[in-house]
């Protein structure tokens, strides 16, 4: 009778001791820190919300993998740390991520016909992203009624993330926030290949994306993401993205205070119009001009004179409230900056309907953009890889875009409902995976319980179980709150930094 002979190898030696491996120690998996941000995700409901929306052309009888499962494996890998459609090769048999995805890791037993269950592979997650589906394949191209309803999915799951991001939002907010402020912001996403649509962008000299992106300006939530072709304008696309957002929040808080924020790059005549428009307050940086040059002058030469009689660094604001670009329907209010140093002179510019002391709505205000959206892009990219979206077709690179910004919306709440404990509350991605999700356990199943034994050494199980309780903590709050519709009196509807003055009409 053969025996099946587990191999011993032995390495070197330690003293008298020999280190020696084998290949009896079970199954073992790296990520069991991320059973913790399932049960807070599931409980929130967050893949499960957004599964039952989302449209699938696939057809019910050849379907083996549900869309939430589907949804929440492409998910969950990319909160591990693995963010190529490949890696589900072999992530698609581990029973860390079978659990994840609601599916029993436990061993067939010798003798059952069926193969033991796995995950989607590659090729699978792949076809997702296009909206794929095998109907009516017998038939030429032309004759295929399926690939309108195709087309219509792709387009549809765009729309949906984006909607989807700003009622996640709102629905995890424990009490109707005194205002929001909708940070704007593009950002350049390199491109590998023949990618479609990629082009490339002298300033940035590379092919690349160009999506845009907009966050709450106190939390860093997402509330938005377009993917874009690589050379469009930085404005391309962003009224139409503001509104949607804009529209929901108004739709769940009526009275909501809503200030807008952004670069110079989003700095056109449209923006302004629109928020004008919508009683929206703005601060957006305006790009430098020579009419704006000889506006300052008088400050710039004041500096100059300074900085060389005590050479130290300084700054002057000034505000003027008649400018009036050739391509604007009326003046504007500019903001701006005069600064001198070892550097040189420098001066910003800020467009805006915020009234009060300069200094207050820039330094208070406007450069508080270095912590949104600047932190967030730097983690996606950083911690999320936004900027690795492999796919050759467009249209499946802009749901990989959602998806990736949809788990980083799953960070963001955890580190919400961790505030009590500050070294996950303030932790950035790559140290949350590194501290609390990568790490490796034991995993053992019965008939009524699936066993993840961690290292009784490992240094963090203490903060695990805070973290778990402050988890659930955060869920029992939401499920409890009773939102408030308060006065404009009660709110304090001012930012940080800044008085705000209506808009006028008209």
């Amino acid at each position: 009778m053969q025996t099946d002979c587990q191999p011993q190898l032995t390495l070197w030696n330690i003293g008298r001791q020999q280190v020696t491996v084998d290949f009896e120690g079970g199954r073992i998996v790296s990520d069991a820190g991320l059973l913790a941000l399932r049960d807070f995700e599931q409980r929130l409901g967050v893949m499960a919300g957004l599964a039952v929306r989302f449209p699938d052309p696939r057809s019910p009888l050849f379907i083996t993998h549900s869309v939430e499962e589907i949804l929440t494996q492409h998910v969950y890998q990319f909160l591990g740390g693995y963010f190529d459609c490949n890696d589900a090769q072999t992530l698609r048999h581990d029973p860390l991520f079978l659990t994840v995805a609601g599916i029993s890791p436990s061993h067939r037993m010798p003798g059952d016909d069926p193969e033991p269950q796995a995950l989607s592979s590659g090729s699978t997650l792949a076809r997702f992203q296009y909206a794929y589906t095998r109907r009516e394949a017998q038939l030429p191209v032309e004759e295929r009624q399926v690939l309108l309803e195709q087309r219509t999915a792709q387009l549809g799951r765009i729309q949906l993330i984006n909607e989807y991001l700003v009622d996640l939002f709102v629905r995890t907010r424990q009490q109707q926030p005194q205002f929001v402020i909708i940070d704007i912001d593009p950002t350049d996403d390199p491109t590998h290949g023949q990618q479609v649509l990629s082009f490339y962008h002298g300033y940035y000299e590379q092919h690349q994306y160009f999506p845009l992106l907009l966050f709450d300006g106190a939390t860093g939530f997402p509330l938005g993401a377009w993917l874009r072709p690589g050379v469009v304008h930085a404005s391309c696309g962003v009224v139409d993205s503001l509104d949607l957002v804009v529209q929901k929040l108004r739709a769940a808080w009526p009275d909501l205070t809503i200030v807008v924020r952004g670069d110079t790059g989003e700095a056109v005549p449209e923006l302004y119009e629109y928020c004008e428009r919508e009683r929206l307050f703005y601060a957006i940086g305006y790009a430098t001009n020579e009419v704006l040059k000889r506006r300052v002058a008088g400050a710039v030469w004041d500096l100059e004179v300074l900085y060389a009689l005590y050479r130290e660094p300084m700054q002057r604001f000034q505000v003027f409230e008649d400018y009036q670009a050739g391509s604007w329907s009326r003046p504007r209010r500019i903001v701006a900056k005069i600064e001198i140093n070892d550097k040189g002179m420098n001066r910003r510019f800020v467009v805006t309907n915020l009234s009060g002391d300069p200094q207050g709505i820039y330094h208070g205000f406007y450069v508080q953009r270095g912590h949104v959206p600047e932190g967030p892009i730097g983690e996606l990219k950083h911690g999320l890889a936004l900027d690795r979206l492999s796919s050759h077709r467009f249209i499946a690179n802009d749901l990989r875009l959602g998806l990736h910004v949809l788990a980083y919306a799953i960070v963001v709440l955890f580190r919400e409902a961790t505030a009590g404990v500050p070294e996950v509350a303030h932790a950035e991605v790559s140290t949350l995976r590194s501290k609390l999700f990568k790490v490796g356990a034991t995993v053992e199943t019965s008939m009524r319980r699936i066993w993840f034994h961690f290292s009784s050494s490992w240094p963090h199980r203490d903060l695990f179980a805070r973290v778990l309780r402050a988890l659930r903590d955060f869920v029992r709050r939401l499920e409890s709150r009773a939102l408030q519709v308060l006065t404009p009196r009660d709110r304090g509807d001012t930012p940080p930094g800044a008085r705000l003055i209506a808009v006028p009409s008209g």
